[in-house]
């Protein structure tokens, strides 16, 4: 089991997501308001919270949403779990689809340290079925 720490969007693509702290998980569309958001196999990204603060640690000094991340979950190590592995949060039902992405030109995390985890560590879901997820609840993974 995992715990939502932040859920972030951004109005426009290529800018840094706010935490939002709620959100409208809609059915094969995505975050409600989020950039990201369209009929695609991208429709959310999750990026594990230890691996935010092992990054942290080395002196990156990230928020919420700085790489881009739709879901922040501790609990989970996503790049270890197969695509097509499934999560429950509420209503919600998220199936992986993707992980790791290739970063076309490099972030201002990158710039300042030479590295950045979300092509690595950041995994990308559908939404299968719509609801709300608010910070703190608990997502499940399916067998």
């Amino acid at each position: 089991m995992g715990k939502v720490i932040a859920i972030c969007i951004s109005e426009k693509r290529g800018i840094q997501k706010t935490n939002i702290h709620e959100a409208k998980f809609i059915e094969n569309f995505g975050i409600e308001n989020d950039a990201h958001a369209g009929d695609w196999h991208r429709q959310i990204s999750l990026l594990s919270y230890d691996k935010i603060k092992e990054f942290n640690e080395k002196g990156a000094g990230v928020i919420d949403g700085a790489f881009g991340e739709n879901l922040v979950v501790e609990g989970f190590d996503f790049k270890q779990l197969p695509v097509g592995t499934k999560f429950s949060c509420n209503d919600v039902l998220l199936e992986m689809t993707q992980i790791g992405k290739e970063c076309h030109t490099h972030c201002e995390i990158y710039k300042k340290m030479g590295e950045c985890i979300m092509p690595k560590e950041g995994v990308f879901a559908k939404v299968l079925h719509g609801g709300v997820i608010k910070e703190g609840d608990e997502l499940i993974m399916l067998k």
